[in-house]
């Protein structure tokens, strides 16, 4: 059975793509098949990895506009049983046509249907509630939204939830949420009274584990590779680890 977890958060800057590389990372090291689907723009991911996004001659946006299937878009990293499929700016402007197209919300889910051979699926979203984020959250089994313990992150949940309502009312009544507190500056009073907010608002709607700011995070993209790769007894490495685990755990509880 194929999990497809996305990653989004309408507030930028609080680790999605991180996230998105560094728990996929963890997976493919546990011995999962697992594949990462860049759907921002910007194309943070793809660049992560050590790719030069306008040189792609293959990306998500071929597929959106029906013009590649997803197994004609894989690209190797450098990690086992990890793959890509990457982003550039095309997918701008393959976003504004989309909008056109009937039910142009399911276009990701139905793509993703002739995709076997993965355990997990990963979607790394834009900062928008647009119809990337749509098709992502309309794919999904699980949605992890990294929260920051700051004003403005927390305040962006409640875009979030209002979206997920909308989501399972018209597309997915199947998709499921977990919060994942980030870049946590345990020194800060602020970020360990907005943590303690957050858990006790959202309960066991969030993971137990914490991803705290870590400069190897920072440095790990410079070198194109995932941190446990490019740093993998950091605390960093540890910390998506344990996420992994847990990971496996939450799918368990929600059959």
């Amino acid at each position: 059975m194929t999990h497809i977890i996305a990653i989004a958060n309408a507030k930028g800057g609080v680790a999605k793509t991180t996230t998105t590389l560094s728990l996929g990372a963890m997976l493919a090291e546990a011995g999962q098949q697992v594949l990462l689907i860049d759907l921002d723009p910007h194309a943070n991911l793809t660049i992560s990895l050590g790719m030069r996004p306008p040189s792609l001659e293959r990306t998500i946006a071929d597929v959106l506009l029906g013009a590649r299937n997803l197994d004609e878009v894989f690209y190797s990293t450098t990690q086992e049983r990890l793959q890509l499929i990457p982003s550039n700016h095309d997918l701008q402007l393959a976003e504004s046509h989309l909008i056109v197209r009937e039910n142009y919300e399911m276009i990701l889910s139905e793509a993703l249907k002739t995709t076997p051979g993965f355990d997990s699926i990963l979607l790394d979203c834009p900062p928008t509630l647009g119809t990337l984020t749509h098709n992502a959250l309309s794919a999904a089994d699980l949605l992890i939204i990294p929260t920051q313990p700051e004003f403005f992150s927390a305040h962006a949940l409640r875009d979030m939830l209002n979206m997920i309502l909308t989501i399972r009312a018209r597309y997915n009544p199947r998709l499921r949420y977990r919060i994942l507190l980030t870049m946590l500056d345990r020194r800060n009073r602020i970020h360990g009274d907005l943590a303690g907010q957050i858990r006790t608002a959202f309960n066991q709607a969030t993971f137990s584990t914490e991803i705290e700011i870590d400069t190897k995070l920072r440095e790990s993209p410079v070198f194109g590779k995932p941190i446990n790769q490019y740093a993998p007894n950091s605390r960093a490495s540890l910390q998506y680890r344990e996420l992994a685990q847990e990971l496996g755990k939450t799918f368990h509880e929600l059959r």
